[in-house]
């Protein structure tokens, strides 16, 4: 899953990103609070929604994360924003979370911690709120990043399993190519234009071809339960 990161911090912000990587997520960096306010306003564009939540720190240049923050929620994003920062009194705490963060983590962070706690999110964001994503007789363990089909393991590669987990968040919903390559690959990484129809077929050969359904002119949907 896609990550924005707002850390000023060139050696905590390159740390978090390489820890966040090895946990799977796919991470954007951004340094400034403008930065990070153009992205994550974008999310709100249709069509645009690329990321699954975002790592926010709160003293970030030109524009204060708190700020930040609450005038996202004004505005009706939505967006899953896990705070992190060094402000451990209560009452910062408290303020964080009444502007609309949906949790908050205390700097220095356990960097295995972190991605527990953005999975979480992004599960209850998606309305997943169980550990272990279901879709017919498929498991996919996020943390774990190990799939199962009839309870027999499932070999995928980095992008196969990224793209299922996208999907089965997601389940029962239409996504385009556009919005599945969204999710899939961060700022720089170069994209073939068929990468994500090579990766479905994939998927559809080792889970079943009933699993992932093409809607023609439009995109995919996973099912959660088989088709009668």
């Amino acid at each position: 899953m896609r990550i924005l990161l707002a850390e000023d911090d060139a050696l905590l912000g390159d740390g978090l990103r390489a820890g966040l990587r090895q946990q799977g997520f796919v991470v954007d960096w951004v340094r400034d609070g403008l930065a990070a306010e153009r992205e994550l306003r974008a999310e709100a564009a249709p069509g645009s929604q690329c990321y699954a939540a975002a790592v926010l720190d709160l003293g970030l240049p030109l524009k204060d994360g708190l700020d930040l923050l609450a005038g996202l929620r004004r505005d009706g994003i939505t967006l899953p924003v896990l705070v992190l920062t060094a402000r451990d009194a209560v009452p910062d705490r408290i303020r964080g979370l009444d502007l609309g963060a949906d949790d908050y983590v205390i700097k220095p962070v356990d960097l295995f911690e972190l991605g527990a706690r953005l999975r979480a999110l992004v599960r209850r964001s998606a309305g997943q709120p169980q550990e272990l994503l279901r879709a017919q007789d498929v498991l996919l363990d996020p943390a774990a990043r190990t799939v199962l089909r009839g309870g027999a393991a499932v070999s995928l590669s980095t992008r196969e399993f990224d793209l299922l987990q996208a999907m089965m968040l997601g389940a029962g919903r239409v996504l385009s190519r556009e919005q599945l390559e969204q999710q899939l690959y961060s700022w720089g990484q170069e994209v073939d234009s068929n990468a994500v129809e090579v990766h479905i077929h994939h998927l559809r050969r080792k889970l079943g071809a009933d699993l992932i359904q093409t809607v023609r002119g439009v995109g995919y949907v996973l099912l959660r339960e088989a088709a009668p």
